[in-house]
């Protein structure tokens, strides 16, 4: 069995990419990477990171867009610039609290 891992992140935090311009807020995590080989090997090899690392499901947004991003650990920075995010679908998975945290909707409140 191996090694649990703790993920630096956490769901309803604000992250940016390290690489490119884009941030969001994570909604979902995955222990180590969790999605198609496909996928991965798309990724430049040059950028492409390790998979046994946290990987992040984000509502993502840039300049030109708002999307889906699937970001592994090594390539996420906390983004604590205040910037509000219009992701449409922020709405739909979090509320947000008195002092501007992400929370998702039906979450046991402690």
């Amino acid at each position: 069995m191996g090694a649990v891992k703790t993920a630096r992140f956490s769901i309803g935090q604000i992250v940016r990419h390290r690489i490119f311009p884009f941030r969001g807020v994570i909604f979902d995590v995955d222990p180590e990477f969790n999605n198609t080989e496909e996928w991965y090997e798309a990724i430049p090899a040059e950028v492409r990171p390790r998979k046994d690392q946290p990987f992040y499901h984000l509502l993502a947004e840039n300049s030109e867009s708002q999307y889906i991003a699937y970001v592994s650990e090594q390539n996420l920075l906390d983004d604590s610039d205040g910037e509000p995010l219009q992701h449409p679908q922020i709405r739909d998975l979090f509320e947000t609290t008195p002092d501007g945290r992400f929370e998702l909707k039906g979450r046991a409140q402690h």
